[in-house]
């Protein structure tokens, strides 16, 4: 979803429209057109969904304008830490379509369009509410990844107008969410590896939401309204060719190369270190789960894997004590059986597969080297 930082102009132009009062009701036309819009993936991590908007156009008024609920302000304080907890506030702002259009020419990026088929009178009460939230506080929202982003704004306020659930989602309900975001990540492998274990079981729910922008342009294809179709045919605005990005680092190969040197090295420090990391990942994603009011990154039985108890292991291995140590990796490798158990159908196993593997290896040789009577420590 694509979050822009509140510029200067669009201040200004927010400004000139409250001063003609734009937000005061202003009858359309006959000929004013409503239409949602799909904008294409980008490569930036905020743009890799996709993004939605509405458009309001009308030539006798000489109004060309997109809503957009998916900005945020980088300049709030303390960013990092609303975002992780959750309480980021997102906003609704407005745009010419002159420029709404430009910046994604500029970013090499499809736009699509889909003009909704409804009642004049319908129309007017949708400029309405969109005028009547751009002008209030009801244009902060808290952004939720799959419950509340620019997507399901837009479902929501159009649902609103028409008085009904009319837009709900058509195919793709029997995959979990996790199936659904993970082609999203072509060409960014560490994003795709880092989502597939920061999520919890939320992701793994059937995904029976409309929450990603080709979802709704999908649905919407596909949505009746009074008995008949509730949008026109697919227009392309903007057509560009996604281009996947290559990266020396950013890729599996780099990933398998880590892990398989983390095997063959078969060395105590190497295997101390490796553990040491996913002990870390394992005490982010506890304090996460507990700190965010994300839903998503509560629940996660990847600690399985990255447990922070490893932590306790590296102590008893460094204090010598090697019956306990012995206890601990037994312990750990029962975790890993379960883990691997519970990913049997999981979208994220072939990823996550190699780190399974590897752990498996290294917490081996710590029970082999912590044997009774062997005297080697890890």
């Amino acid at each position: 979803m694509k979050n822009v930082i509140f510029k200067k102009t669009l201040f200004c132009f927010l400004l000139l429209l409250s001063f003609i009062g734009f937000s005061q009701n202003l009858p359309l036309s006959k000929d004013a057109k409503v239409s949602v819009l799909t904008c294409g993936l980008g490569n930036e991590s905020y743009s890799f969904f996709g993004h939605t908007a509405i458009r309001i156009a009308d030539p006798a008024n000489n109004i060309d304008v997109v809503y957009n609920y998916g900005t945020f302000d980088f300049r709030t304080p303390n960013f990092v830490a609303k975002f992780a907890k959750g309480d980021l506030q997102y906003f609704a702002t407005a745009h010419s379509y002159g420029d709404f259009i430009n910046d994604y020419t500029y970013e090499k990026r499809s736009v699509f369009e889909q003009e909704l088929l409804i009642a004049p009178e319908l129309k007017q009460k949708l400029f309405d509410k969109l005028n009547a939230t751009i002008f209030s506080d009801d244009r902060y929202y808290t952004y939720k990844f799959i419950d509340k982003n620019c997507t399901s704004m837009v479902v929501d306020v159009i649902n609103s107008t028409l008085n009904e659930n009319v837009i709900v989602k058509k195919g793709e309900t029997d995959i979990t969410y996790r199936s659904i975001l993970f082609p999203y990540f072509n060409g960014h492998f560490y994003e795709q590896l880092g989502t597939s274990i920061i999520f919890g079981t939320k992701v793994d729910q059937l995904g029976t939401k409309i929450f990603l922008p080709f979802e709704l342009k999908n649905s919407l294809d596909k949505t009746t309204f009074q008995n008949r179709p509730l949008v026109s045919k697919s227009k392309t605005l903007l057509l560009f060719e996604k281009e996947t990005p290559t990266s020396w680092w950013n890729n599996v190969y780099t990933y398998l190369f880590i892990l398989a040197f983390v095997v063959l090295a078969h060395n105590k420090i190497v295997d101390k270190i490796y553990l040491f990391i996913l002990s870390l990942i394992g005490i982010f994603f506890v304090v996460v789960g507990f700190y965010s009011f994300h839903q998503e990154l509560a629940m996660n039985y990847n600690v399985l894997l990255f447990s922070p108890l490893l932590l306790i292991l590296i102590f008893l291995s460094i204090l010598k004590n090697k019956r306990w140590t012995y206890r601990f990796a037994v312990l750990h490798i029962l975790f890993l059986i379960v883990y691997t158990l519970f990913m049997i159908n999981k979208a994220h196993l072939l990823i996550v597969s190699p780190m399974i593997l590897t752990s498996g290896f290294v917490l081996v040789r710590v029970v082999i080297r912590n044997k009774k009577r062997i005297p080697i420590i890890i």
